[in-house]
């Protein structure tokens, strides 16, 4: 049964704190800013499933569409403990805004399970999923929503929900869901999107800065899929990465860690910790050693107003959704820190979502290297395109990309009108 505690969440305050904040600066018209406060529908469904031992497990799931006044809805799927219907309709209102942002056709969702996927065996995950999909199924589809891999949630996840929705239509249909295997439909290119998309607009604003990134000093709090391409690129192009961690704690070595040996090790020990010539650290601790650059590419909230002022990295670049809440932002931006936000950092992923979207209903596939060019174009593009803003607003990269997101949704709200 859901109650108000529902929507008990630090994510959708400060996102409707964002959203509140510039819409008065665009000046928004008052009915648009109305309608943009709220998601057009959200489900919350509860998920029966027969566990292992034989006994019945039920678990709440949920899918929020935020808007769809530019396209059909698109967003990702987790799976975690926490999960609650507050913070997946804050995550699908900033995913209206990052779609928009990037010049996509469609508006934001998100969905999620509230589990611990790790305490779930194979078996229980694929009943997991196919049941949730199955409880989802009227609001998911090629033209009306596209579902995503996002937070305890992998291509395999996709596969599944594909093949579910798939046996209720008799035909193979790729385009409901994203971020598939390769061989049912999937696009080259896309598990190392979002961490492609965290350094090409890393690149941009050190041009901006007139910095450069080779000799560089990194830290990465998060080694999943997003931060553990962004550190090895980066690793690859000259960075010097001194820090990451992972759920088990951090390493920190000043002369540098070598990535692919790191990469084996974690492939071996399931964790970063216990790397050589490293030393141990907490997660916290990783945001605040001496360096130049700080990627949060974890989860929310993880520089926040207590700690915001030991962030010693004069950029931060961010790979999660909502690392730094408002107090810390402010803070970050009194100090001069440079930070690259979220809605548009960590986009590479919905942007190559959107190529194999594409691609599956053409069914038609491009080459890696046509993903990988037409996403730094884009990224490029969106990044100028925000600090352009902020350099003609004498605002921070945050708020100017927020501007750019909602101002485009509001005017696609003003252009099609209310219905009736």
């Amino acid at each position: 049964m859901t109650d108000h505690r529902e929507f008990e969440s630090e994510m959708l305050r400060t996102a409707l704190r964002q959203l509140d904040h510039v819409a008065q600066k665009l000046g928004v018209d008052p009915d648009v800013h109305e309608r943009l406060r709220h998601p057009r529908r959200a489900l919350v469904v509860s998920i029966p499933i027969r566990m292992d031992n034989g006994k019945t497990g039920v678990f709440t799931g949920y899918r929020v569409h935020h808007n769809t006044v530019l396209g059909p809805t698109k967003g990702g799927l987790r799976y975690a403990p926490d999960v609650n219907l507050g913070e997946v309709t804050a995550l699908a209102m900033l995913m209206s805004w990052k779609c928009a942002l990037m010049g996509l056709p469609y508006g934001g969702a998100k969905g999620g399970v509230r589990c611990n996927p790790r305490q779930l065996s194979r078996t229980e995950l694929e009943h997991l999923t196919r049941r949730y999909t199955a409880e989802i199924i009227l609001l998911i589809g090629p033209d009306l929503d596209i579902p995503a891999p996002d937070l305890g949630t992998d291509e395999q996840v996709m596969a599944w929900m594909m093949d579910t929705y798939s046996m209720t239509q008799g035909r193979t249909v790729p385009g409901v869901v994203t971020g598939k295997p390769l061989l049912i439909g999937g696009s080259a290119g896309r598990r190392e999107a979002t961490g492609r998309g965290i350094v090409y607009v890393l690149y941009q604003a050190a041009r901006m800065l007139g910095e450069e990134i080779r000799g560089r000093k990194v830290a990465v709090q998060g080694f999943g899929n997003v931060g553990s391409v962004a550190a090895r690129l980066l690793w690859r192009e000259g960075a010097i990465i001194a820090g990451i961690s992972d759920l088990g704690g951090g390493i920190w070595n000043p002369r540098g860690i070598d990535v692919a040996q790191l990469e084996r090790h974690v492939a071996e020990a399931g964790t970063v910790v216990g790397f050589p010539d490293t030393d141990r650290l907490t997660n916290q601790e990783i945001l605040e050693q001496a360096c130049d650059i700080v990627i949060p590419a974890a989860v929310a909230s993880q520089i926040r107003e207590d700690n915001a002022d030991r962030v010693k990295a004069h950029i931060v670049v961010e790979g999660a959704n909502g690392p730094t809440t408002l107090e810390a932002d402010a803070i970050l931006r009194d100090r001069g820190v440079t930070v690259v936000p979220d809605v548009l950092a960590n986009a590479g992923g919905v942007v190559v979502s959107y190529f194999e979207w594409v691609q599956g209903l053409q069914y038609y596939f491009w080459r890696e290297s046509e993903i990988t060019a037409r996403l730094q174009e884009v990224m490029t593009r969106a990044f100028n395109r925000v600090w352009g803003v902020a350099t003609k607003e004498g605002t921070d990269l945050r708020t100017a990309a927020l501007m750019e997101g909602i101002r485009r949704v509001a005017e696609g709200y003003k252009i099609r009108g209310l219905y009736p």
